[in-house]
């Protein structure tokens, strides 16, 4: 992370990380598949967090309050982790080619929420649209959070973000 904060990350090569982890460049790759896994690595544990949560929200939850309750799983992640996905997000929205891969990965965190919905027992498409919308919720507080001038509670802005979407697709 700090290299790539050093030098960018187009100027970050996998020996230059290698080398400051103390590592060979084949140790690296044992780890990683290139230098942009280095940023996504983790993302299996945060999508699980997510499923796990959605599976453990009360069982006459509607789907988007099952999917809130994944994103305050993910939340309560991201709460142990300090400045680095400040960091991270900051060198990913710097280069259109992370930018991508952060879509494909959400998009799995997607497909995953929709099944979780589904073996909670809810049909298509209505899974799908509950997933995608909590994603939508979720990078909306997200980006909030990792861009904001001061700190701000994740879990906060993940129900405000949803209290906006309800404020927007339920007539009052």
């Amino acid at each position: 992370m700090e290299l790539f904060e050093e030098r960018g990350y187009e100027d970050t090569t996998v020996a230059d990380i290698a080398a400051r982890a103390g590592l060979t460049k084949r140790t690296f790759f044992r780890y990683f598949a290139d230098k942009r896994e280095v940023l996504f690595s983790g993302t299996e544990v945060l999508r699980e967090k997510f499923v796990a949560g959605i599976a453990a929200a009360p069982a006459d939850d509607c789907p988007l309050d099952a999917i809130a309750a994944g994103l305050e799983a993910m939340a309560d992640l991201f709460d142990e982790f300090g400045e680095h996905p400040h960091k991270r997000q900051a060198i990913i929205a710097a280069n259109p080619e992370l930018q991508e891969r952060e879509l494909i990965k959400l998009s799995a965190y997607a497909a995953a929420a929709a099944g979780a919905l589904r073996e909670r027992g809810v049909a298509e498409p209505g899974a799908s649209l509950a997933a995608e919308a909590g994603l939508a919720v979720f990078r909306i507080a997200f980006e909030q959070w990792t861009s904001g001038p001061e700190r701000q509670d994740l879990h906060q802005l993940i129900r405000d973000a949803l209290a906006e979407l309800k404020a927007v697709t339920v007539p009052a």
